[in-house]
């Protein structure tokens, strides 16, 4: 399978999770992608790594099926490139010369498994399954992380200061007092978040906020 015709299958596949294939054994490229679709999954191969970042969409839903032994960047190189470009796809490795220090390697930077060469198709399935469930969670957390994010850029500077006190517990005359306003400001400001956040009660508050904080640290800049 050529890189040229991987490309035109990145143009006319269907909507949904693709599983990518990067392999310099034609052969098992088209072995995979052949099993992939037997089973209803969308598959495309490249056969390097450059033709990889020239023809995958990386916004893309689905999960990278990696080989190790590539021409030219390794597959363990070609995986700190992929971070390095933003990319959040789910890797699973797969190599024919595999050892335990390449597998830590591999899983400590982030890979899902790590599968040796000759494998079973099931083991490939089961990989890949568990690969598209954690791109798919992770993109419904990202959803839900910019759409709390999205709400909290509604708020004033003086408004988010008023969320702050009332997610840590605070009562109105508490706020009132370390802010320097008036319990009867402070009111008005808790009723616009509450209105502008879109909750209903301060246990929804908090679990917004706390949405939005537990994911800053895993926001690329």
């Amino acid at each position: 399978m050529s890189d040229g015709k991987s490309t035109r299958q990145a143009t006319v596949a269907r909507e949904g999770p693709t599983v990518y294939v990067v392999d310099d054994d034609a052969s098992m490229r088209e072995a995979l992608v052949d099993l992939f679709r037997s089973v209803g999954i969308e598959a495309i191969s490249f056969g390097s790594a450059q033709a990889f970042v020239a023809g995958a969409d990386l916004k893309r839903a689905g999960c990278i099926l990696l080989d190790i032994r590539l021409p030219g960047l390794s597959g363990l190189d070609f995986q700190g490139q992929l971070e390095r470009l933003g990319s959040t796809l789910p890797i699973i490795f797969m190599t024919g010369f595999g050892d335990i220090p390449m597998s830590v390697r591999a899983m400590k930077a982030g890979a899902v498994d790590f599968l040796t060469k000759p494998v079973r198709d099931q083991d490939v399935l089961d990989a890949v399954t568990a690969a598209l469930d954690k791109d798919s969670r992770r993109r419904e957390e990202s959803a839900a992380w910019n759409t709390v994010a999205a709400l909290v850029e509604t708020l004033t500077p003086r408004e988010r200061e008023v969320m702050a006190a009332v997610v840590k517990g605070l009562m109105n005359k508490q706020i009132a007092f370390d802010l320097g306003i008036s319990e009867i400001t402070v009111k008005l400001h808790r009723g616009n978040v509450m209105r502008k956040m879109e909750v209903r009660s301060v246990a929804d508050l908090v679990r917004k906020a706390e949405l939005v904080e537990a994911a800053k640290p895993h926001r690329k800049s």
